[in-house]
């Protein structure tokens, strides 16, 4: 039997290792996976889903060089390590609609 609160955790052949998650995300996240994976699927040339955008993320990612980094990285919030700049708040269904303009690459340019 498992730990629903413990993700699973399964070693690949090639030296990889897999952990299923669940993560909960905002839309102006969820439109920069699906960008990532827009350019991913270009270079590689074959579609690409979020999943394998996020992997590409982390995987990307510099090691931390020093236990203080790590522990820093630790103490924040995981708000503060994204890089999607934070919007106004807006309706969930107005987040919905503008991230999929921005995935689809239709949204309207707005002019001051």
């Amino acid at each position: 039997m498992t730990d629903p609160g413990i993700p699973q955790l399964q070693a690949l052949p090639e030296g990889d290792a897999e952990v299923s998650l669940v993560v909960r995300l905002q839309w102006e996240d969820v439109a920069a996976l699906g960008q990532d994976a827009a350019r991913l699927a270009a270079r590689w040339k074959r579609p690409v889903t979020l999943d394998e955008a996020a992997s590409q993320r982390l995987r990307i990612r510099p090691p931390a060089t020093h236990a203080k980094t790590v522990a820093q990285e630790r103490a924040q919030p995981a708000v503060a390590s994204t890089t999607v700049s934070t919007l106004p708040s807006r309706s969930p269904q107005e987040q919905a609609r503008q991230a999929i303009e921005k995935i689809n690459g239709t949204a309207a340019h707005e002019t001051a």
